[in-house]
C-alpha cells in the first residue's frame, strides 16, 4: 500500500512543530527528560511514536520515547509476535 501526505497530517498537530530539533535530540538525560515533558501531552503522541517504530529512527525523542525505550518496544513486539 503506497503511503500518501495524509498519512502525515499528524504531523501539523505535533506540540513540537517549530521547536528547535536540539531539544528533541538531546545528548543526555536531562534533554530526554525535557523532550519526554513536552511529548507528555502531545494528542499526537501515538502516531509520533508508531512513526519511529515503523521506520527504526534510531536517535532522539519520538513519541515521548527515547532510543533505549523503543529498542525494548521493537524487542517487546518481536518476542509477542515473532515471524
Amino acid at each position: 500500500m503506497e503511503e500518501s501526505p495524509d498519512d502525515y497530517s499528524w504531523m501539523l498537530r505535533a506540540k513540537c512543530r517549530g521547536a528547535s530539533p536540539s531539544e528533541f535530540f538531546p545528548s543526555d538525560g536531562v534533554g530526554v527528560e525535557f523532550a519526554q515533558r513536552i511529548c507528555g501531552n502531545c494528542p499526537v503522541r501515538m502516531e509520533c511514536l508508531e512513526y519511529a517504530l515503523k521506520f527504526r529512527i534510531e536517535h532522539g525523542v519520538w513519541g515521548g520515547a527515547s532510543e533505549r525505550e523503543r529498542r525494548r518496544i521493537l524487542r517487546r513486539r518481536r518476542q509477542l509476535n515473532p515471524t
